[in-house]
């Protein structure tokens, strides 16, 4: 890996994204018109409204650059940017970790952004302080870019890369915890969404909202959200290929 060829990665992935202003528009508009509306669903039980927002601020940055960057990885590849940009000194880790830093950049905006009108304007209330809510919401977003990276190598088209959320994000979003306490599940259930990354995000979040200090609890969450970042990163670097499908 090189650092300049790396940065060069997240300087050309941020000029393609800067001229999709719809792209901008879901990235930074979405998840604040998305949690207005929920306030007001609730106005009437703004206790409700700051049950669920805490960890709604960590699954819109998860969902919304999960569908983004699987969608971006694909027209790469179906394109053929991807297949000439393998045939130059750039490595899979630069082209990886480019993206990462590109989307990681933008999370933070987007987190920020949604961290600042949730708790300013909307009244969210939060235990936590605002910086480690944006700290893990950041870290739920890189986890949706690594997977989005990572399953966009087994779709052929657009249509089918957005059939991964619901194949592989709505189960988790089901079974983290957010509609119904894991402990009251079935076995099976309970034991699977052990597994799911998305589970550690929401219980981070739902954690910070409660007590607002950084437990063992907690650091495991953190833990488990950005290593399964890596993982998925490392595994997408086995699924690039220098030839298009």
């Amino acid at each position: 890996m090189s650092a300049r060829v790396t940065l060069a990665t997240a300087r050309r992935v941020l000029t393609q994204l800067r001229r999709d202003r719809r792209t901008v528009a879901l990235l930074l508009v979405v998840p604040v018109l998305l949690l207005s509306l929920l306030r007001y669903v609730y106005d009437a039980r703004p206790d409700v409204f700051d049950h669920v927002g805490g960890p709604l601020l960590a699954l819109f940055p998860f969902i919304t650059m999960f569908l983004v960057t699987s969608v971006a990885m694909l027209r790469e590849r179906t394109t053929g940017t991807l297949e000439r940009l393998l045939t130059t000194p750039l490595g899979r880790g630069d082209l990886l970790f480019g993206y990462a830093l590109a989307f990681g950049l933008v999370a933070l905006v987007q987190t920020s952004v949604a961290s600042a009108v949730a708790l300013g304007p909307l009244g969210l209330d939060l235990a936590a302080t605002p910086a480690l809510v944006v700290l893990l919401a950041v870290l739920d977003a890189l986890l949706g870019m690594a997977l989005g990276l990572n399953l966009s190598a087994f779709a052929r088209t657009e249509f089918q890369a957005v059939q991964f959320l619901p194949a592989f994000v709505l189960p988790q979003l089901l079974l983290c915890g957010l509609f119904a306490p894991r402990d009251a599940m079935a076995p099976l259930l309970r034991r699977l969404s052990e597994v799911f990354p998305l589970t550690y995000a929401v219980d981070g979040m739902q954690r910070l909202s409660a007590d607002g200090s950084v437990t063992g609890l907690v650091a495991r969450d953190l833990a488990v959200v950005a290593g399964a970042s890596v993982l998925a990163l490392a595994l997408g670097s086995l699924t690039l290929q220098r030839r298009s499908a």
